[in-house]
């Protein structure tokens, strides 16, 4: 069986390092299927689920990224998120007050930049809810 190496790093640590049969996340323009093999890319990642399906034991790896850069090679994957939370490590309640302190925000915007920065915080924690539904759907 043919495998790809994938490691998720963020700043503060390692997510994932492991061998993996197939790979899926939210491309910039696009969802992204990786199999080993993999024409190499670059590509930014916007906020979403990495789904993993390990090659250890058929089980599949949820991580959740707040957008970052992927480097695809032949037999490896690199993602290099800007934040990034273990699936089981979600907490939906906390997703929802931090979406909702980010609508505040933009309701209350002074200046462009105030309203651009709110508008990156809703759009990551309703992909964030987005990815813990998706993978309570999946238990």
């Amino acid at each position: 069986m043919s495998t790809i190496h994938v490691d998720v790093v963020s700043a503060e640590e390692s997510i994932f390092s492991g061998e993996a049969k197939f790979v899926a996340l939210p491309g910039i323009s696009g969802e992204l299927g990786i199999l080993p093999g993999h024409t190499p890319l670059i590509t930014k990642i916007k906020p979403g689920a990495v789904r993993i399906e390990r090659a250890d034991n058929n089980e599949e790896e949820f991580v959740f990224v707040a957008g970052g850069i992927l480097e695809v090679q032949p037999n490896s994957v690199t993602v290099l998120a800007d934040t990034a939370i273990r699936g089981h490590d979600l907490d939906e309640a906390k997703a929802n007050e931090a979406k909702k302190a980010a609508e505040e925000a933009l309701a209350n915007a002074k200046s462009d930049i105030d309203m651009a920065r709110a508008q990156s915080e809703l759009a990551t924690m309703a992909a964030q809810i987005a990815a813990i539904q998706r993978l309570r759907r999946k238990r």
